[in-house]
């Protein structure tokens, strides 16, 4: 029987199948690609089986590789799991809390969350991922993830915080001046529209609701972009009307710098939730940021 790998090569062995890819490893593990390949190199001389098939563009995992992380993975979670039952017996949560997130929400948790809990809990250390994409937190290694309401998986336990939110359309009032105001969604198809890409590659649809009446427009425009904040941005240079969260309008609308436009055509719907599996240990890091979230959303308004 060969020799018994380390943990931490294992751990580097799983990124490096779930990342394909070295150096997308090598960044979550916080190690250079180069010490990350002596590594890999290492565990494939201690088991004496080659692991990973490499070219200069990408890594996959070999027959041997593939069965190997398909039994290690639920090992280390398993492991992970253990120790983590031991850390509720400590007297101040520590560890690290990984949470993925759109944007606008991971900016959401700065503004209102971060501060009070990183400092009542000094001993966790958070890592936060904005995606744009709706990722698999159990695959991708996550403790939890937050999404609109609409949005979370309806296998996992989700969290609800924060006030309710909607997708709002807001131009420039130079621009509405210029080319007038739209009454209805369908007004929409004469007017220059600043579209969002998703990361599938595919255009965010515009939405729309009043007194039943469900309205979805493809909606035309030159110019595509696929960052909310840059969207906003273009529309405060008059480029055209844009459709965004309500938290991400929200300020520019304060501001002046945006109006909004077809308002009562822009339902409220549920707003932000932490979302985590049901079926695993949660860890002690994670059961105190969702008591954190619990204790700000029951705080009135003006105090959070």
């Amino acid at each position: 029987m060969p020799d018994r790998p380390s943990l931490s090569d294992l751990d580097a062995f799983l990124a490096i199948v779930s990342h394909r890819s070295f150096r997308k490893a090598a960044d979550a593990l916080g190690l250079s690609p180069s010490t990350l390949s002596h590594m890999m190199r290492g565990l494939e001389t201690t088991l004496g089986v080659r692991l990973l098939n490499r070219t200069t563009r990408s890594v996959a995992p070999t027959e041997a590789g593939a069965r190997l992380a398909a039994q290690v993975q639920p090992a280390l979670v398993g492991l992970d799991e253990a120790l983590a039952v031991v850390d509720d017996f400590r007297a101040s949560p520590s560890g690290v809390l990984r949470i993925n997130g759109s944007e606008p929400a991971i900016r959401h948790l700065v503004q209102t969350v971060l501060p009070d809990f990183l400092a009542r809990y000094p001993h966790i250390a958070l890592d936060l991922v904005t995606d744009g994409r709706l990722v698999d937190i159990v695959a991708d290694g996550f403790d939890a993830g937050i999404r609109f309401g609409y949005a979370v998986p309806q296998d996992m336990i989700g969290v609800p915080f924060g006030d309710r939110a909607r997708f709002i359309t807001v131009a420039s009032q130079r621009y509405l001046e210029a080319r007038g105001t739209p009454q209805t969604p369908d007004d929409l198809n004469n007017h220059s529209c600043i579209r969002l890409r998703m990361p599938s590659g595919k255009l965010f649809r515009w939405e729309f609701e009043r007194h039943g009446q469900e309205v979805i427009v493809d909606v035309p425009g030159n110019l595509t972009l696929d960052h909310l904040e840059t969207m906003a941005a273009a529309a405060q240079k008059h480029l055209g009307i844009v459709y965004l969260p309500q938290m991400v309008a929200g300020p520019h609308i304060e501001s002046g710098a945006l109006v909004p436009v077809l308002e009562d055509w822009c339902p409220w719907i549920d707003g932000l939730m932490l979302y985590y599996a049901g079926h695993r240990h949660v860890p002690p890091p994670l059961r105190a940021f969702i008591d954190m979230l619990k204790e700000i959303d029951r705080k009135p308004a003006d105090d959070r």
